[in-house]
């Protein structure tokens, strides 16, 4: 199996290192080699984040190639818009509508970029969702991207079963339930 590229794309503070983690547990569970990046940027809160997940039968590298990314996980809008030209032109893209806005936005010196995102989106495979509000609506909307990776999973060789082990191990198990729960929604949203 060629490997396929994840990446995950937002702003500190929005929990990609482990967003990041619970698709390699997942990956893992299932047999596959897996390698990946996590860049958590200069700011701790509200810099510019990203992670990376090669899933496959033999990686070699966590660094995915230009032009080859197969997933892009956009925790903010913005952000995932900075790693379009890292995708395949049959990328699948989730996109999370809650917009983050940058020094140079909030100080008014350029506009947000709504209608290049929107331009991304008729790009590729999307799904755009406010994937904050369906995670409160599961109990938390910290578990958002959770939710999120629920939509993608069917785009990835795993099981249910390993995705709700892999959710197992790497969350605290007082939010076991409502990460399985909007896993689960994700998966059900991305199929309507």
């Amino acid at each position: 199996m060629k490997p396929i590229n994840v990446m995950i794309a937002g702003i500190g503070g929005q929990g990609l290192v482990m967003t990041t983690e619970l698709i390699c547990q997942a990956a893992f569970l299932e047999g596959y080699e897996i390698k990946s990046n996590d860049v958590i940027g200069l700011a701790q809160r509200g810099g510019r984040v990203w992670g990376s997940v090669r899933i496959g039968e033999k990686v070699l590298s966590p660094d995915i190639p230009l032009g080859e990314g197969d997933i892009l996980i956009g925790v903010e809008p913005l952000e995932a818009l900075r790693w379009k030209d890292n995708m395949k032109a049959d990328a699948k893209v989730v996109l999370n509508r809650h917009q983050v806005y940058p020094t140079n936005v909030q100080q008014e010196k350029e506009p947000y970029p709504d209608e290049l995102i929107q331009q991304m989106l008729e790009a590729f495979d999307s799904l755009e969702l406010d994937a904050l509000l369906e995670a409160r609506k599961c109990g938390n909307e910290k578990a958002a991207n959770t939710l999120m990776i629920g939509c993608v999973s069917r785009f990835l060789p795993v099981s249910e079963e390993n995705w709700m082990e892999a959710i197992r191990r790497t969350y605290p198990e007082k939010v076991h339930e409502v990460n399985e729960k909007a896993w689960r929604k994700g998966k059900e949203l991305a199929e309507e």
